[in-house]
């Protein structure tokens, strides 16, 4: 397996954090990460800290965890994507997702229809664009050029590249397309304990599609501590998932719950949500079961984390994003160099 690290996050911004990130994705490469993922919600864009890194590092690829499709025109997408790998000399991954209606329609305004659609035609597009065809198009949510104006087809200026692709699904559906269509995918809400509530329906979408699961590169993301005493690790990871679990999604639409209750806790992924609606969140954050951190996540002894290392590597999980759990920079870089070698001695 190989190992990334995310850069920036959902509240990202401001100048100290900024740095921060910097040192600590630089150091992770000395470490041996080999991928940053930077993730863009409502705080810092995807693609200005990765340039900044492509400066800054020599061997890490930088991924987009995820752009957002509705921030974007396919034509933005591709030509931001064919700058960066130029920018970055090859090493950039090209991640995209469709994000959740709060975003998409609160933030940027866009309707959330078609997701599915919308991610398979946009993908369609990026790749005409990197292989340098003009790009005229007419799908059921994207056309090119816009019809009854005056625009005609055109083609990107930049030599024709190839990008990875990867997507960031959780529904079903979703999962399928990705199977047929990415070379990557980029998941959470996952376990590797019941792998097949998402591995199910990116294999079936593979399979339609003439290919094999194995064609796909497969990355999950999880937290990592070492500890002998894990419960007051565990009670603090409680937090982040009863929010991911309730508000990452509208009251009727949360994919992360979904796929959370798919891999075996539907009846806590229920209970959580209720009392966060309910605007009980200390309680829902409780009702988050120990179990369902530890199952996703690498929380306890070496040997404990060994053992967690290996389950996702037989589960067919290729890049591992983790999350180093610290009460200070030095402290998690610590967590993260011990993760790294122990992946190491896995994939060994």
């Amino acid at each position: 397996m190989k190992t990334a690290i995310r850069v920036g996050g959902p509240t990202s911004g401001g100048r100290k954090q900024f740095v921060a990130m910097l040192k600590f994705a630089i150091e992770a490469e000395k470490l041996g990460v080999e991928q940053a993922w930077s993730a863009e919600a409502w705080g810092m864009d995807a693609i200005a800290p990765l340039a900044y890194l492509a400066a800054r590092t020599e061997k890490l690829q930088l991924g987009t965890g995820i752009m957002q499709l509705c921030a974007r025109t396919p034509a933005s997408t591709a030509m931001t994507a064919m700058s960066m790998q130029t920018v970055t000399d090859g090493r950039f991954l090209l991640g995209l997702g469709n994000s959740g209606p709060q975003v998409v329609e609160g933030l940027h305004g866009q309707p959330f229809d078609r997701p599915v659609t919308r991610m398979r035609e946009t993908v369609e597009l990026v790749r005409m664009a990197c292989r340098g065809e003009k790009l005229s198009y007419s799908g059921k949510a994207l056309t090119l050029p816009r019809p009854g104006g005056q625009g005609k087809a055109l083609r990107l200026a930049q030599p024709p590249e190839e990008i990875p692709v990867y997507l960031a699904t959780l529904a079903p559906k979703a999962l399928e397309m990705t199977g047929a269509i990415a070379d990557g995918w980029l998941g959470t809400s996952f376990t590797p304990d019941a792998p097949e509530a998402h591995l199910e329906y990116l294999r079936r979408g593979a399979e339609k599609a003439g290919r094999k699961l194995e064609d796909l590169r497969l990355c999950v993301d999880t937290a990592v501590a070492f500890t002998d005493d894990p419960e007051p690790v565990i009670q603090a990871q409680k937090a982040m998932l009863a929010f991911q679990l309730s508000a990452m999604g509208s009251p009727t639409m949360n994919f992360y719950n979904d796929a959370y209750a798919r891999g075996g806790f539907q009846d806590a992924c229920v209970e959580v949500r209720d009392l966060w609606l309910k605007g009980q969140r200390a309680e829902a954050v409780q009702a988050v079961p120990d179990e369902m951190v530890l199952k996703t996540s690498l929380i306890g002894d070496e040997a404990h984390v060994r053992d967690r290392l290996d389950l996702y590597r037989k589960a067919g999980i290729t890049e591992l994003m983790l999350h180093p759990i610290g009460k200070s920079t030095t402290d998690r870089l610590d967590t993260l160099g011990r993760a790294v070698e122990l992946a190491r001695q896995e994939s060994a």
